[in-house]
């Protein structure tokens, strides 16, 4: 069975399994799913998931080095090279030395890469919207809750 497959086909009970692997998993396919659905709303779709990142990382947190996106992406800094390169050629970061360190390299956001962040952003949100429009008002209160706690667990 091909990994893809398997990732999607949830085991009736895993063999010598811990006690809550019947909840990782389903909260693990759960998160999967909805991520997976909602990246599809994007403004660029020949833009990747990672650079995306890249843009929504530098849109929040402001101009960084090559190695501090690297670090916060947990990706080798010739592969976030990579990503920078081809969001550069395409307009949407620029490269510049440090202020403080001429030896580094600091990557910015342009106007033209907010701009894909804005309406990527508002897509997702909407789409987000509109399936919450279709839920009742107890699973809108599960899910804020749940909203908290896995922001918490994905800053571990």
């Amino acid at each position: 069975m091909s990994y893809a497959k398997d990732l999607m086909n949830e085991p009736d009970s895993p063999p010598d399994s811990h006690p809550l692997a019947g909840d990782a998993s389903q909260l693990r396919m759960g998160v999967f799913r909805f991520a997976r659905r909602m990246r599809t709303e994007r403004s660029i779709d020949s833009m990747s998931d990672g650079q995306f990142a890249v843009l929504a990382d530098l849109y929040l947190n402001g101009p960084r080095t090559l190695g501090e996106l690297a670090e916060r992406e947990r990706v080798s800094p010739p592969s976030m090279n990579r990503t920078v390169n081809c969001l550069q050629d395409t307009g949407y970061v620029e490269r510049s030395a440090d202020d403080n360190d001429g030896r580094k390299v600091v990557i910015t956001i342009t106007d033209d890469g907010r701009a894909v962040v804005d309406e990527t952003t508002r897509r997702r949100d909407a789409w987000v919207e509109t399936v919450l429009a279709d839920i009742t008002e107890q699973e809108r209160a599960t899910l804020t809750a749940a909203a908290a706690v896995l922001q918490r667990l994905a800053a571990q």
